[in-house]
């Protein structure tokens, strides 16, 4: 059986899980990282050198980075409806992938810190001004696509480039802070929403 060595509050592990319902792919998952056993022991980094979650382990293949264990999955499970086989198509779902993972996650991270990570630390728990407009910058790209190319960021359909960026949106409304009001963005995360696999490592109360 595969197994997931990482937290399920993990943003990253999230994807993964949420990859692996999808294709109804049974795991053992092991709780590693912030709050649980350290990535540093040795029996984590047996299985990887970088000491960061997730990593799993299909049966003897070790794997790390969420965003290629997505992409194993999909293509594991001959899922072309998530993952397209054209080239092009399936370069644009990386496309997006990457964004998600990086400039939208990147702009999402500091005002995460600050809100739940410091939570403990009230003078500490406050959004920065500057993280957030940085965000929000990001989300009114989103917008702007979902608005003009959606309901999913490939069109018509889901696909997996929606698993990094339904993650941050995620995160976009669980948190509390002002921010504007984005109808397109708004309308995909309740899209999302109908997917059980989303429901259970999403939209599940935790950012």
């Amino acid at each position: 059986m595969l197994t997931v060595f990482g937290r399920a509050n993990s943003i990253n592990v999230r994807k993964v899980l949420w990859m692996l319902d999808e294709v109804g792919e049974p795991y053992d998952r092991q709780d590693w990282g912030r709050g649980f056993r350290p990535t540093s022991e040795p029996e984590f980094l047996k299985y990887s050198i970088f000491g960061v979650v997730p990593v799993i382990d299909d049966n003897g293949f070790v794997l790390r980075e969420s965003q290629s264990i997505v992409r194993y999955l999909a293509s594991k499970h001959k899922r072309a409806d998530l993952y397209s086989t054209d080239l092009r198509t399936r370069a644009t779902v990386e496309s997006w992938m990457d964004w998600a993972s990086t400039d939208l996650y990147a702009a999402a991270r500091p005002v995460f810190h600050a809100m739940i990570v410091n939570a403990k630390d009230p003078a500490l728990a406050i959004a920065p001004a500057d993280g957030v407009a940085d965000w929000t910058k990001h989300m009114l790209r989103l917008e702007k696509q979902l608005a003009a190319h959606g309901p999913f960021l490939m069109g018509d359909a889901f696909s997996i480039a929606d698993i990094p960026a339904g993650m941050v949106v995620n995160r976009w409304f669980t948190l509390k802070f002002e921010k504007p009001t984005l109808p397109a963005v708004t309308a995909y995360y309740d899209r999302l929403h109908l997917r059980p696999a989303f429901r259970t490592h999403g939209r599940n109360g935790t950012p």
